[in-house]
């Protein structure tokens, strides 16, 4: 019998939290939901789950600070923030934290649903083609450690993180859209009619990461009408 995906929610409004919970049983995930922030952090830091479900206000810790814990110690952990606003400043938070996604309240369940499907669908299998990617300039990306090493300073990543750079990485000198990234590394369907804005804010966040000069990038570039392109050694 194939194992199901387990999924932890932590939601403290009941009426949305037993409906996320009847909805993804229905769909065939394992479920297990609460309803504060420490008990959340708990369990997500016991591990055994293949995508925690946070949202954002939360009692006793919030969503944010559940993210950033989870984070220091597991890099590689599926995590979608819920959040009751639209404000870009959330979500921008929260992918910095290194969440996977955002869902803005009120949401479709259906299309919660396509994005829970397509965070589990790309965590840990997403081809991981080499294990360095050396950018223009030296530094070197482990894609294993999911670190660079540019002089003697260090730089983290997230999972998400690496395979943005790793799929780019592997498309030379040809730009790669951000539907395309949707595509290929979130594994959002062609016409799945969702509207985020993760890509632009984890482009945003790595050019934060590997240039000198985020606002002038020289090895993650925009290229005019065709997307975005890495800017490696052998490029």
């Amino acid at each position: 019998m194939q194992r199901k995906s387990r999924i932890l929610i932590v939601e403290d409004e009941r009426a949305i939290r037993t409906g996320l919970v009847d909805v993804f049983v229905y769909h065939g995930y394992a479920v297990e939901a609460v309803d504060d922030g420490e008990r959340g952090l708990a369990l997500a830091l016991a591990g055994g789950f293949d995508l925690v479900l946070l949202d954002v206000m939360l009692p006793g810790r919030s969503g944010f600070e559940i993210c950033e814990a989870i984070r220091a110690r597991d890099r590689e952990q599926a995590i979608i923030l819920l959040t009751a606003r639209a404000a870009d400043d959330d979500a921008i938070r929260g992918l910095a934290l290194g969440a996977d996604d955002y869902v803005t309240k009120p949401f479709s369940v259906a299309q919660l649903v396509l994005r829970v499907q397509a965070v589990l669908r790309r965590s840990g299998a997403f081809a991981r083609l080499d294990d360095a990617i050396r950018l223009d300039g030296g530094a070197v990306i482990d894609t294993r450690n999911l670190s660079l090493r540019d002089g003697d300073a260090e730089v983290r990543f997230t999972r998400r993180e690496v395979d943005v750079l790793q799929y780019l990485a592997g498309h030379g000198e040809r730009p790669v859209s951000r539907e395309e990234l949707l595509h290929k590394v979130w594994g959002y369907a062609r016409d799945s009619g969702i509207e985020t804005r993760t890509v632009d804010i984890h482009i945003a966040r790595l050019r934060r990461k590997i240039e000198a000069d985020p606002k002038q990038p020289r090895r993650l570039v925009t290229v005019r009408g065709g997307g975005y392109r890495l800017v490696t050694e052998s490029s």
